[in-house]
Protein backbone atom coordinates (compact mmCIF):
# COMPACT_ATOMS: atom_id res chain seq x y z
CA UNK A 1 0.00 0.00 0.00
CA UNK A 2 2.83 2.39 0.79
CA UNK A 3 4.31 1.89 -2.68
CA UNK A 4 0.96 2.60 -4.38
CA UNK A 5 0.54 5.81 -2.43
CA UNK A 6 4.01 6.97 -3.46
CA UNK A 7 3.25 6.22 -7.13
CA UNK A 8 0.08 8.33 -6.95
CA UNK A 9 1.91 11.21 -5.25
CA UNK A 10 4.74 10.94 -7.79
CA UNK A 11 2.32 11.20 -10.71
CA UNK A 12 0.56 14.18 -9.11
CA UNK A 13 3.86 15.99 -8.52
CA UNK A 14 5.08 15.18 -12.04
CA UNK A 15 1.88 16.58 -13.58
CA UNK A 16 2.07 19.69 -11.38
CA UNK A 17 5.73 20.29 -12.35
CA UNK A 18 4.95 19.91 -16.05
CA UNK A 19 2.08 22.41 -15.78
CA UNK A 20 3.84 25.00 -13.59
CA UNK A 21 7.39 24.63 -14.93
CA UNK A 22 9.20 26.09 -11.89
CA UNK A 23 12.35 28.09 -12.72
CA UNK A 24 14.87 25.56 -11.40
CA UNK A 25 17.72 27.14 -13.42
CA UNK A 26 17.15 30.55 -11.85
CA UNK A 27 16.80 29.00 -8.39
CA UNK A 28 20.06 27.09 -8.90
CA UNK A 29 21.86 30.27 -10.01
CA UNK A 30 20.55 32.18 -7.00
CA UNK A 31 21.69 29.46 -4.60
CA UNK A 32 25.15 29.44 -6.22
CA UNK A 33 25.32 33.23 -5.97
CA UNK A 34 24.38 33.09 -2.27
CA UNK A 35 27.06 30.45 -1.58
CA UNK A 36 29.69 32.56 -3.35
CA UNK A 37 28.55 35.76 -1.63
CA UNK A 38 28.46 34.24 1.86
CA UNK A 39 31.86 32.59 1.40
CA UNK A 40 33.36 35.81 0.05
CA UNK A 41 31.95 37.77 3.00
CA UNK A 42 33.11 35.15 5.53
CA UNK A 43 36.57 35.11 4.01
CA UNK A 44 37.32 38.80 3.69
CA UNK A 45 35.47 39.99 6.80
CA UNK A 46 37.55 37.68 8.99
CA UNK A 47 40.07 39.83 10.93
CA UNK A 48 42.44 36.83 11.22
CA UNK A 49 42.90 36.44 7.45
CA UNK A 50 46.20 38.38 7.39
CA UNK A 51 46.52 38.40 3.57
CA UNK A 52 48.71 41.14 2.14
CA UNK A 53 48.34 42.53 -1.39
CA UNK A 54 51.49 40.86 -2.72
CA UNK A 55 50.31 37.43 -1.55
CA UNK A 56 46.89 37.98 -3.11
CA UNK A 57 48.42 39.04 -6.45
CA UNK A 58 50.77 36.04 -6.29
CA UNK A 59 47.83 33.68 -5.68
CA UNK A 60 45.96 35.19 -8.65
CA UNK A 61 49.04 34.77 -10.89
CA UNK A 62 49.58 31.16 -9.79
CA UNK A 63 45.93 30.26 -10.33
CA UNK A 64 45.85 31.89 -13.79
CA UNK A 65 49.04 30.03 -14.71
CA UNK A 66 47.70 26.70 -13.44
CA UNK A 67 44.39 27.16 -15.22
CA UNK A 68 46.07 28.02 -18.54
CA UNK A 69 48.52 25.13 -18.13
CA UNK A 70 45.73 22.63 -17.43
CA UNK A 71 43.70 23.92 -20.37
CA UNK A 72 46.69 23.69 -22.73
CA UNK A 73 47.60 20.23 -21.43
CA UNK A 74 44.08 18.91 -21.93
CA UNK A 75 44.02 20.45 -25.43
CA UNK A 76 47.37 18.88 -26.29
CA UNK A 77 46.38 15.43 -25.02
CA UNK A 78 42.88 15.40 -26.49
CA UNK A 79 44.01 16.48 -29.99
CA UNK A 80 46.43 13.58 -30.44
CA UNK A 81 45.34 11.23 -33.24
CA UNK A 82 45.17 8.24 -30.91
CA UNK A 83 42.93 10.00 -28.41
CA UNK A 84 39.83 9.33 -30.51
CA UNK A 85 38.27 12.68 -29.61
CA UNK A 86 36.44 14.81 -32.14
CA UNK A 87 36.90 18.59 -32.18
CA UNK A 88 33.70 19.01 -30.17
CA UNK A 89 34.93 16.41 -27.66
CA UNK A 90 38.18 18.34 -27.29
CA UNK A 91 36.30 21.54 -26.48
CA UNK A 92 34.29 19.68 -23.83
CA UNK A 93 37.49 18.16 -22.40
CA UNK A 94 39.22 21.55 -22.21
CA UNK A 95 36.41 23.25 -20.33
CA UNK A 96 35.00 20.39 -18.25
CA UNK A 97 38.22 18.80 -17.06
CA UNK A 98 39.53 22.03 -15.56
CA UNK A 99 36.20 23.11 -14.05
CA UNK A 100 36.00 23.31 -10.28
CA UNK A 101 32.89 24.55 -8.55
CA UNK A 102 32.49 26.59 -5.41
CA UNK A 103 29.27 24.73 -4.68
CA UNK A 104 31.27 21.56 -4.06
CA UNK A 105 34.57 23.02 -2.88
CA UNK A 106 33.36 25.38 -0.16
CA UNK A 107 31.14 22.85 1.65
CA UNK A 108 33.99 20.31 1.48
CA UNK A 109 36.41 22.84 2.94
CA UNK A 110 33.96 23.66 5.72
CA UNK A 111 33.54 19.97 6.57
CA UNK A 112 37.20 18.97 6.33
CA UNK A 113 38.54 22.06 8.11
CA UNK A 114 35.65 22.56 10.52
CA UNK A 115 36.76 24.66 13.47
CA UNK A 116 40.11 25.56 11.88
CA UNK A 117 40.78 29.24 12.52
CA UNK A 118 42.41 29.81 9.11
CA UNK A 119 39.53 28.40 7.06
CA UNK A 120 39.05 31.82 5.45
CA UNK A 121 42.64 31.83 4.24
CA UNK A 122 42.31 28.32 2.81
CA UNK A 123 39.21 29.30 0.80
CA UNK A 124 40.91 32.26 -0.99
CA UNK A 125 42.39 30.18 -3.87
CA UNK A 126 39.01 28.58 -4.55
CA UNK A 127 37.33 31.99 -4.49
CA UNK A 128 39.85 33.16 -7.09
CA UNK A 129 39.80 29.96 -9.18
CA UNK A 130 36.06 30.11 -9.87
CA UNK A 131 36.03 33.62 -11.44
CA UNK A 132 39.28 32.80 -13.24
CA UNK A 133 37.74 29.83 -15.03
CA UNK A 134 34.74 31.96 -16.01
CA UNK A 135 36.98 34.79 -17.26
CA UNK A 136 39.33 32.50 -19.20
CA UNK A 137 36.41 30.55 -20.62
CA UNK A 138 34.83 33.77 -21.84
CA UNK A 139 38.09 35.00 -23.35
CA UNK A 140 38.87 31.70 -25.08
CA UNK A 141 35.39 30.89 -26.41
CA UNK A 142 35.88 32.71 -29.74
CA UNK A 143 39.29 31.19 -30.40
CA UNK A 144 38.23 27.69 -29.39
CA UNK A 145 35.04 27.93 -31.45
CA UNK A 146 36.89 29.01 -34.58
CA UNK A 147 39.44 26.20 -34.06
CA UNK A 148 36.61 23.66 -33.66
CA UNK A 149 34.75 24.84 -36.78
CA UNK A 150 37.95 24.81 -38.84
CA UNK A 151 38.85 21.36 -37.56
CA UNK A 152 35.36 19.99 -38.28
CA UNK A 153 35.45 21.41 -41.82
CA UNK A 154 38.87 19.82 -42.40
CA UNK A 155 37.60 16.46 -41.11
CA UNK A 156 34.51 16.63 -43.35
CA UNK A 157 36.65 17.55 -46.36
CA UNK A 158 39.09 14.75 -45.59
CA UNK A 159 36.21 12.23 -45.40
CA UNK A 160 34.93 13.37 -48.78
CA UNK A 161 38.35 13.13 -50.40
CA UNK A 162 39.46 10.13 -48.22
CA UNK A 163 42.66 11.84 -47.05
CA UNK A 164 43.86 10.98 -43.53
CA UNK A 165 43.98 14.07 -41.30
Amino acid sequence: MNHSLLMIVRQYIKDWLERKKPPFGAISSCVLLMIIYSTFCDTFSNPKIDLDTFSLVLIVFIIFSLQLTFMFLTFFISTRKRSGFTAADTVAVIFCSTHKSLTLGIPMLKIVFSGYEHLSLISVPLLIYHPTQILLGGLLVGTVKSWMVTRQKAMNLARQVKIPV
